[in-house]
């Protein structure tokens, strides 16, 4: 029997996403103002929150849950390029969270998945930060932003959104590995403040 993979570890081997530009009109756009539904049972308009602090919402297709398949199936999955690595970004995020704190910097997660399936990973993985549900694509279909088919379910593909005064400043996509993704935009953050 085989063992199911770890989510929290990024196996070797997997395809690399190339960047087919599904990002490029996103730079100096207006961010819609689109409340969102995070885990801790507040909605969250990040345009509005972004007015006086900086936003950081890293976009991934979904996290999965330890010993469950995902979606089309584990092969399916990791050769999608950039569907592995939920988890081990939020992990990463997780780490690095003081570090936004000390930039002024709110970070949120954003997927399709449901309030419940995020607050469940939210709960099981210790984040401090929240969780948003864009299940509806409002955010997504507002911005354009790329997304991917599998199984029959739309995700998010993995896309970071740097917002600040309701305007998207800068783009990080595709973003591989995923849990090089806070580093990254810690380093670009200072690199703002200097």
């Amino acid at each position: 029997m085989k063992t199911p993979h770890d989510p929290t570890v990024l196996p070797a081997g997997l395809p690399v996403p190339q960047d087919d530009g599904g990002c490029d009109h996103l730079p100096g756009r207006a961010v819609p103002g689109v409340p969102l539904p995070g885990t801790r049972g507040a909605a969250h308009d990040v345009a509005a929150e972004s007015l006086d602090r900086w936003i950081v919402l890293f976009c991934y297709p979904r996290t999965g849950r330890p010993g469950e398949e995902p979606p089309g199936g584990e092969a399916e999955w990791n050769a999608t390029p950039g569907a592995r690595g939920c988890t081990p970004q939020c992990l990463t995020y997780a780490r690095t969270f003081a570090e936004f704190e000390a930039l002024d910097a709110t970070v949120y997660g954003v997927s399709t998945q449901s309030t419940e399936e995020q607050r469940e990973a939210a709960e099981r993985l210790g984040l401090p930060y929240e969780l948003l549900s864009d299940s509806a694509l409002r955010l997504a279909g507002a911005l354009r932003l790329p997304v991917f088919t599998v199984a029959g379910k739309t995700l998010l593909r993995r896309q970071t959104l740097l917002l600040k005064d309701g305007v998207v400043r800068e783009v990080r996509y595709p973003v591989f590995p995923s849990d090089q993704d806070a580093p990254g935009v810690i380093a670009w953050l200072r690199g703002q403040s200097g």
